[in-house]
């Protein structure tokens, strides 16, 4: 499958990599493809995220993605969930980072090697959906907007980030295949 990927796309995956390891991470998540898309520049993923705004408002994706990781990778819907039930998030990530550190319910066991960082099942979902996305659209190759896609037709944190700051599947959609707009080439 690699071998379809375009020179933007692998170094989407390369940079996910990176953003792993840049926080000891012991995987590659989904989350950190996303933070290596919004990295990207003269790529057909990254006009989209310009196109609808996003470029400018990388700080407030990377608070959001850092805020969900603190909640222990739970979705603001999973949250609000939850305190229908009676159950305070945020009270319980505040007692946990008290006692044990800040981020202490992230999950995440620190990497002691500078080696290979497996890929989550998620972050394998989003590389397998993404090339299903590409034969959907009769591309010949996957390429880094082809990642975005596929992260924001997926259920959890990075879908719901983009979400909450305008991109969805529809409007990238909208931006790289158009209905008579601008389309990125």
């Amino acid at each position: 499958m690699f071998e379809r990927f375009t020179k933007d796309a692998r170094a989407v995956v390369k940079g996910a990599v990176e953003q792993a390891e840049a926080v000891g991470a012991a995987s590659v998540a989904p989350e950190h493809l996303l933070l290596a898309l919004i990295e990207g520049e003269g790529s057909r993923g990254s006009f989209a995220l310009a196109a609808l705004g996003l470029a400018e408002r990388r700080d407030s994706v990377r608070a959001a993605l850092e805020e969900a990781r603190r909640r222990a990778g739970l979705t603001q819907a999973e949250t609000d969930a939850l305190a229908g039930l009676g159950i305070d998030v945020s009270e319980i990530v505040a007692r946990v980072e008290e006692v044990h550190g800040v981020g202490a319910m992230s999950g995440e066991r620190r990497a002691r090697w500078s080696g290979h960082r497996p890929f989550e099942k998620g972050s394998k979902e989003v590389l397998e959906k993404s090339l299903r996305i590409a034969l959907a659209h009769r591309d010949r190759h996957i390429g880094d907007e082809h990642l975005l896609l596929a992260l924001t037709s997926r259920p959890g944190v990075p879908a719901e980030v983009l979400a909450d700051h305008g991109v969805t599947y529809e409007s990238v959609t909208r931006v790289l295949y158009g209905d008579g707009e601008a389309k990125a080439g």
